[in-house]
């Protein structure tokens, strides 16, 4: 194998080992609009970045993360919906990112190049920023674990049982920034907030505990990511969009299954 496509390989399941469990609440909590915005607020964090001149994954850290607290913060007023909240904010933020980046008159930023990424272009150092943060990433959620589950299930009994449930909830929402901001520069928006949807999904329907879905949605990304490689190596066409197609393979299968099953 060559090396561009075994540290493709090597960086796509790392992204899905963090991704699987932690899309799993994005599912459970009907969170995937979340996750748009996110990827909306990136732009932003793109802008901060150059005009500031810090790493870029940092710019997109701070806009992702400043976000997140501000919704959460809005949140607790209880005076709009989150979803109306997060079309405001996640609009805004893309808003005011498109007009700092046209006042940058030498800075041209690859739109494209953000939205699709390439895997294939990960390198040693790009693969460090992948399992170390995500390391980290699943040590958050596995503190995070039970008082996160409590409060999916039923909030006001959590909040009753004494889990801090904002704080719990800031910390799960700024854990999802701190995955986007880290792996949309390597591998684009499209890929990694499918990632985090995607195989969550998939595994839902084969699953009976929450610790079950959890591992088998990381299963599922590993192989949306070998099948999408492989099919990438094989067709020559674009191996970010092919991981997806993979995963919504395995998702339509799922569906298919479920459809069998219930009619046997």
């Amino acid at each position: 194998m060559e090396d561009f496509m075994l540290r493709g390989l090597m960086g796509g399941v790392g992204v899905a080992l963090v991704t699987g469990p932690v899309g799993c609440f994005i599912v459970w909590r009907k969170m995937a609009y979340f996750g748009n915005s996110m990827a909306h607020t990136a732009l932003l964090g793109v802008a901060i970045g150059f005009a500031f001149g810090i790493d870029l994954r940092l710019g997109i850290l701070i806009s992702c993360m400043s976000l997140t607290i501000i919704l959460v913060l809005l949140q607790s007023r209880k005076t709009l919906s989150t979803d109306t909240l997060l079309g405001i904010l996640a609009h805004m933020a893309l808003a005011v990112g498109f007009i700092a980046v046209s006042l940058m008159e030498t800075f041209r930023v690859d739109l494209m190049g953000y939205l699709f990424g390439d895997i294939l272009a990960i390198g040693t150092l790009d693969l460090w920023w992948i399992y170390l943060g995500g390391a980290a990433a699943l040590g958050v959620l596995a503190w995070l674990w039970r008082g996160l589950l409590a409060l999916t299930v039923n909030e006001e009994l959590a909040s009753a049982e004494g889990v801090p449930t904002f704080a719990v909830k800031l910390v799960f929402m700024l854990l999802i920034a701190f995955i986007i901001a880290v792996a949309m520069k390597l591998i684009g928006i499209l890929l990694i907030i499918s990632m985090l949807i995607i195989p969550p999904a998939a595994a839902r329907r084969f699953s009976k505990t929450p610790e079950q879905m959890a591992a088998l949605a990381a299963l599922a990304g590993i192989v949306s990511v070998g099948a999408g490689l492989w099919a990438s190596l094989e067709w020559n066409a674009p191996a970010g969009a092919c991981i997806v197609v993979a995963a919504s393979a395995l998702f339509l299968f799922s569906y298919a299954w479920e459809m069998i099953a219930g009619r046997g």
